[in-house]
């Protein structure tokens, strides 16, 4: 992981002020990190427009408002996007004098962190709900909290506020002081999960709706979340009958341009469609804290449409770092990658 959280301070000082200073190094720099705080705003602007029920932004510009207008709100909440970006603008100029690979590294590392606390997340909230559906399954869960306690952690809109948001808060914290990703850990338990379900079926003739939805929830974070670490270590499919040819700086062209025209808008196109009113397909299952239909399953179908979420502003965020290293490699910058080993050279 060295690759992604550690920053080559010899090819930063190879490189010096003149490598910073570049125009088009800044231009570059100054777009991604402007990208990462409209990000960040669009995704605070959502929550506040539809958990908090504030307007939004859309009455500033003739669109219409989440509720009551208020338009001294909706200015707030434009000023959130303002606010982001001047802070993006700043930390952009103050990076004048480092290399495009120090600000890329910076941003894998942001990215490494939203995906530990969400790898974290699906661990801890997979394993409670599972204990508490199986107590449920059992008839056991009055006897251990009481009939009114069982009664409410019945209910997706008491078990998904009161159980699954304050672990998803712990994972926050633990991502905050962890440097593992554990996709391989996360691997083992869906296999083991799956086994699980194998040998309670076929020898003591036992399988229940939550076995199977964990099974699920679990597949569908691996297959998620891991996607950015993959397109960082150069993991996806790529069919490179020419690019494996060519030389590196024209390899930073094709990469540059795919992470901006590809890459980046198809996540927003996520973002937007997903998460772009209060019916999007993102935001309905959140805020009714969906639950699939089998009795006695997991309570978690609402965080499995919030896992397209993550992963649009997980590879957004790692776009971002990738199409940084694109450049570097166009600006024969060193520190370049050996994804081969995952270390720099």
């Amino acid at each position: 992981m060295s690759s992604i959280d550690g920053v080559s301070e010899q090819a930063s000082a190879m490189s010096g002020t003149a490598a910073g200073s570049d125009t088009g190094a800044f231009v570059v720099r100054l777009f991604g990190w402007i990208m990462l705080a409209v990000t960040a705003a669009f995704v605070l602007n959502n929550y506040l427009t539809y958990w908090l029920d504030l307007p939004g932004v859309a009455p500033l510009f003739g669109g219409a408002a989440n509720g009551s207008a208020n338009p001294a709100m909706s200015a707030v909440q434009l000023g959130v996007y303002a606010l982001l970006i001047v802070l993006a603008a700043g930390h952009a100029l103050r990076q004048r004098g480092k290399l495009l690979r120090h600000d890329s590294r910076k941003v894998a590392a942001i990215n490494n962190f939203i995906i530990r606390a969400a790898f974290f997340a699906v661990l801890s909230v997979g394993f409670a709900d599972a204990v508490i559906s199986f107590l449920r399954v059992e008839g056991m869960l009055d006897g251990l909290v009481g009939s009114e306690l069982a009664t409410e952690l019945g209910r997706s809109r008491f078990r998904g506020p009161y159980v699954h948001m304050p672990l998803i808060g712990l994972s926050v914290v633990l991502a905050a002081f962890t440097r593992t990703l554990g996709f391989f850990w996360l691997a083992l338990l869906v296999v083991a999960a799956e086994l699980l379900i194998v040998i309670g079926r076929f020898i003591f003739s036992y399988e229940q709706a939550f076995m199977a939805d964990l099974v699920r929830f679990w597949y569908a974070a691996l297959f998620l979340f891991a996607s950015a670490y993959t397109l960082w270590e150069e993991g996806h499919v790529r069919v490179d009958v020419f690019y494996a040819a060519f030389a590196t700086r024209t390899k930073g062209y094709v990469n540059s341009i795919g992470a901006v025209l590809l890459g980046m808008s198809l996540c927003w196109t996520i973002l937007v469609i997903g998460m772009g009113s209060k019916q999007a397909i993102i935001n309905a299952p959140m805020l009714a804290y969906e639950t699939t239909q089998a009795g006695f399953g997991l309570y978690v179908k609402y965080l499995m449409a919030a896992f397209l979420g993550v992963f649009a502003v997980s590879m957004l965020t790692q776009f971002v770092a990738y199409l940084f290293d694109a450049v570097a490699d166009i600006r024969d910058e060193p520190g370049a990658r050996n994804t081969s080993s995952g270390t720099a050279h």
